[in-house]
């Protein structure tokens, strides 16, 4: 099975714009799983099924950038 090249993976850049105080113990580890620390921190992560979900239970938290 090839492997995907660099250029071919998508990245998807996930910024963190609302606190997770105050909402379930499971939004808060998601938020943590995603590498997200304090407010605005942006990250970059491969564009996934498994990230989708993720992103799916904290959208309300949390700003997408393709």
């Amino acid at each position: 099975m090839p492997k995907k090249k660099a250029e071919e993976i998508k990245v998807v850049r996930v910024t963190l714009v609302k606190s997770p105080i105050g909402y379930s113990k499971r939004h808060k580890d998601t938020v943590k799983a995603l590498g997200l620390r304090r407010m605005h921190q942006t990250v970059e992560h491969a564009d996934t099924p498994v990230l989708r979900g993720m992103l799916a239970k904290v959208a309300h938290l949390v700003e997408v950038v393709e």
